[in-house]
């Protein structure tokens, strides 16, 4: 099988000793080449690279925004042809959070992952069928398992800030960070507008977090809801706020953070299994996020669940609650 190993060897917890095993377990089962990213978008280029090879695997040893960075690149923009057949991917998690990774089973270790990919590879020999996850259509990007607009985009684009200065990306900066803005954001008037199927336009909208899968996030080993039983193979996960009052915001923040959540609250707005939404800032434009980067600034956004979009090599989907 050919695979090519792409290494971001900035990721917050890559080292090269890790990175060096890693490569050796893999050779061993495979036709493998390995790449290191070098700058800014390098992730989707070697992704494209990846597909106009004809590679059967490409593997990512990297984080969120590195996995994401070469599926874009792979699947190119929403709605365009792919130069090929578009390979399995496999995640060996190097970030700080490792959101997809988590999600989808793998472990946190990246020997430990490693290790977990042989014993999948060898699986796929005997029974030849790669998991398939769906995901989601942002219009001009695809977005592996999280995207929103409002306040996790503003956290999101706080922290790229810190991070350009030299700052180290962390749990504890992001919830550093996290929590001035959001006591910005609760001084503000709600000026989303939300448009679901078969249903009227619900305005005075605050914030919208769409997702893929659950948990929303982690904050180092503790999961953080916003719909539980939203998963890879279903639909899209809504999760939207009419109301920014510190009251309400707090109690519903408590529920994210609890092992069994119970998100039944008069302002908020939920489904774990859309098919599409629309979001309209009434007001100027609001600051959208897509897997953990800063997008910019848009108007309108449109998310589309697309299913079965992307082979993973992955352990068969399991319940989280």
């Amino acid at each position: 099988m050919r695979a090519v190993l792409i290494v971001n060897p900035t990721a917050t917890s890559i080292t090269p000793a890790a990175r060096d095993l890693v490569a050796h377990a893999l050779k061993s089962r495979l036709q493998l080449t390995v790449e290191h990213t070098k700058h800014r978008g390098h992730g989707a280029e070697l992704g494209h690279a990846a597909v106009a090879a004809g590679v059967d695997l490409v593997v990512v040893h990297g984080g969120d925004g590195t996995v994401s960075g070469v599926v874009n690149g792979m699947l190119g923009r929403p709605g365009s042809p792919t130069a090929g057949r578009i390979p399995a991917v496999a995640v060996v998690p190097g970030g700080s959070a490792n959101v997809l990774a988590r999600s989808l089973g793998i472990a946190r270790d990246p020997i430990a992952a490693t290790n977990q990919l042989i014993q999948l590879l060898d699986d796929y020999r005997r029974r030849p069928q790669w998991r398939q996850i769906g995901l989601i259509d942002c219009g001009e990007r695809w977005a592996v398992f999280n995207t929103g607009m409002g306040i996790d985009a503003e956290v999101v684009a706080a922290v790229e800030a810190e991070r350009d200065k030299g700052g180290k990306v962390t749990a504890g900066r992001y919830i550093r960070t996290a929590a001035p803005t959001l006591l910005r954001y609760t001084r503000r008037e709600p000026t989303l507008t939300l448009e679901l199927p078969g249903r009227e336009p619900i305005p005075g909208v605050s914030f919208v977090f769409v997702s893929n899968s659950s948990p929303w996030t982690f904050a180092n080993n503790k999961p953080i809801w916003t719909n539980p039983d939203c998963t890879f193979e279903t639909g899209l996960g809504l999760f939207a706020l009419t109301t920014m009052k510190t009251f309400h915001t707090l109690r519903i923040v408590r529920q994210m953070f609890a092992k069994r959540p119970k998100f039944n609250f008069k302002h908020l707005v939920t489904d774990d299994d859309v098919s599409c939404l629309r979001v309209t800032s009434t007001a100027a434009p609001a600051a959208c996020q897509f897997d953990g980067d800063y997008l910019g600034v848009r108007q309108t956004m449109t998310f589309r669940a697309v299913p079965d979009a992307l082979a993973v090599v992955a352990p068969p989907p399991k319940k989280h609650l």
